[in-house]
């Protein structure tokens, strides 16, 4: 089966690979462009799916917009038997979606009807809901409402953050799209009508998603919090201003001038309110002299600690 693939985050990873290892002939992979990086803008970063498709020698296509008379006679000289698109980040086009033999597949991370949209993940945590899934469905024009063809399951566990459940479902989606290809090939599937008087709707995150509000229960609040704890440990990682950097000019623009209490006095490199923040989270409140080392590898840092 000739399968043309579109993807861009590293949600869509698996299922490629997952799509290369069953032996699925993929012909090629549509993606987002390369992004620029850097203050100079100069340099451009791959997206992870085209990463994977160079490193697995697949053909790649980086349209601005899946539009325009010169791309569709690209797809049309392809002639996919099907396609398959897991959060391309674009809408595609009526007739995109209705080029291969055998329609265009999407996979969604949740049981629709329920969520449909941009942010199913973060949906179900601040839900609150015991379980969601992934849907594999039939590409329709309107918002994920095409018919469904196969659906897994997973519980959401009550400390889960949206970082282990999206890791979670990607796999998931990966074991799906292998098995609705499987019923596809060899007649089997059936797809059923979503049923759009029960559907709700999952809109992108937003900076107002992610307040808390003590006036919930306790449980409503530990959710938003324990994602927000998950961003705040990933911008720790990245943010490496508070260390020396063997530059001495650098250095001394960096010298130690700011002291935070944290249980113990611990002195660190001067930076901007945003990364004290950050290595502020991941260090904790009540750091302990013993922590030193691992505390010194998390954040990048020199500490030295006071009475």
């Amino acid at each position: 089966m000739r399968v043309l693939f579109w993807g861009t985050p590293e949600f869509a990873v698996p299922p490629l690979r997952a799509l290369i290892g069953e032996g699925h002939d993929v012909i090629s992979v549509v993606t987002g462009p390369d992004k620029p990086r850097g203050r100079s803008r100069s340099k451009l970063d791959p997206s992870p799916v085209k990463v994977v498709a160079m490193q697995e020698g697949v053909p790649v296509l980086q349209p601005e917009k899946p539009r325009g008379d010169e791309f569709m006679a690209a797809m049309e000289k392809l002639a996919p038997d099907i396609s398959v698109v897991v959060a391309y980040g674009h809408i595609l086009p009526r007739v995109a979606i209705d080029l291969p033999r055998l329609g265009t597949l999407n996979i969604h991370a949740s049981l629709l009807p329920a969520l449909r949209g941009a942010g199913p993940i973060q949906a179900a945590i601040l839900g609150g809901l015991s379980e969601t899934g992934v849907t594999i469905m039939q590409m329709v024009p309107q918002l994920d409402a095409g018919p469904m063809l196969h659906t897994l399951r997973t519980p959401i566990h009550s400390d889960e953050t949206y970082g282990e459940l999206h890791d979670r479902l990607t796999e998931l989606g990966a074991l799906g799209i292998v098995q609705a290809l499987a019923m596809i090939d060899s007649g089997v599937a059936r797809p059923i009508t979503q049923d759009d008087e029960a559907a709700t709707y999952a809109p992108k995150v937003d900076r107002t998603m992610t307040r808390l509000d003590f006036s919930k229960d306790a449980d409503a609040v530990s959710r938003p919090a324990a994602d927000r704890r998950r961003r705040q440990r990933r911008a720790a990682g990245r943010h490496r201003a508070c260390f020396a950097s063997g530059n001495r000019a650098r250095d001394r623009r960096r010298r130690p001038a700011r002291s935070m209490r944290l249980g113990r006095r611990a002195v660190l490199w001067r930076a901007t309110q945003r990364e004290v923040a950050s290595c502020t989270a991941r260090l904790g409140t009540r750091a302990r002299r013993d922590d030193r080392r691992s505390l010194r590898r998390a954040v990048g840092t020199r500490l030295s600690f006071g009475a």
